[in-house]
């Protein structure tokens, strides 16, 4: 994997393996932005220093990354194809492609108003050439907006023409890796679903008025992973249409399917057949009640191929899973593929 650095005043000591290593005075600045259309005149607000970092984040200010190669897929690898089984009983074909266009990319971490006095953070990928004008709202695992998995299949997504708005939906409180499993509830306790929605309109609201204030208004498109992805109905199900025209479930956890009744928008599901976080039936009947929607389910595969994939052949499908992905965005969004 290739990266370059251009218009960045921080030093910085990279190498070619997805996890970048920083020097110790590698500053990552929170900023508050003053308008969508440009992130030069963002207010440095607070500042943190790391010592080691994933690409996706150096950023500080208007540093800009460009990606020539896909985080998944090798630069010489052929198109490949793959069959897919969905629920619906068809056998879904699709050509995965080389993607290696990936533009200039700008990312910043910002601060929107939420409940009372709390302001949530939020990361915020926009490309720089090849802009759509169109905002997806991705919606992370327990792992939080800061994890590296997350970070980097959002910069892949802005990648192809999106702004991409990452929220804290956890609000500096992620499940982590080595907490024991026997405390997970009591963590989840801590984040209601009431607080969680509120946060995430919140979000969302803000993504609207930035994009009127340059002069834009379309819907927006949300994807979601495991716990994200289970929210992408409960979001779906109050929003009826308002500020959505489509959404992506990445093998959604949780998801209550007594509310799909009152989505209105396609939603696409994408799952493994070998997770048992997120059951086939769930989705099926999910399917069932939204209009337009679609479960397409990998053989063989667990939780979280799709993001966090471990495998040269979870590789394949993740890779299958975001051109799914990224087609459904284009046809419910009418933006370039």
């Amino acid at each position: 994997m290739g990266w370059s650095i251009s218009s960045c005043s921080t030093p910085l000591m990279l190498s070619s393996h997805p996890k970048i290593q920083c020097s110790s005075n590698c500053f990552f600045q929170t900023i508050s932005l003053q308008g969508f259309s440009g992130f030069a005149s963002a207010a440095p607000i607070k500042s943190k220093a790391t010592s080691d970092c994933d690409a996706s984040v150096i950023i500080q200010g208007s540093c800009r990354i460009s990606c020539w190669r896909s985080f998944l897929v090798s630069k010489k690898r052929k198109q490949k194809r793959r069959t897919l089984a969905v629920a619906s009983q068809l056998k879904v074909v699709d050509a995965v492609e080389d993607d290696e266009a990936c533009e200039l990319v700008n990312g910043v971490e910002v601060l929107i108003g939420g409940e009372g006095d709390y302001e949530i953070y939020a990361y915020l990928l926009k490309p720089v050439k090849n802009n759509n004008g169109t905002g997806i709202l991705l919606l992370s695992d327990v792992f939080g907006f800061e994890d590296s998995a997350t970070r980097d299949f959002a910069y892949r997504v802005a990648c192809n023409g999106y702004n991409v708005l990452v929220p804290d939906l956890f609000r500096g409180d992620p499940w982590t890796k080595d907490k024991p499993k026997s405390l997970y509830e009591e963590w989840r306790a801590r984040h209601s679903q009431e607080r969680v929605a509120n946060d995430i309109f919140a979000s969302t609201n803000w993504m609207i008025n930035e994009f009127l204030a340059a002069g834009i208004s379309k819907k927006l498109g949300i994807i979601g992973f495991c716990f994200g992805g289970g929210r992408v109905i409960d979001i779906l199900a109050q929003d009826q249409g308002g500020c959505f025209g489509v959404g992506v479930s990445f093998y959604g956890t949780r998801i209550n399917t007594s509310l799909a009744t009152n989505v209105k928008v396609p939603v696409l599901f994408i799952a493994g057949d070998n997770d048992p976080l997120c059951p086939i039936n769930t989705l099926k009947d999910a399917e069932k009640q939204i209009e337009q929607s679609k479960v397409v389910v990998f053989e063989g595969r667990g939780h979280a191929f799709a993001h966090r994939p471990e495998s040269p052949e979870e590789d394949e499908d993740a890779e299958t899973a975001f051109v799914l992905m990224r087609n459904w965005l284009h046809d419910g969004l009418d933006t370039e593929p």
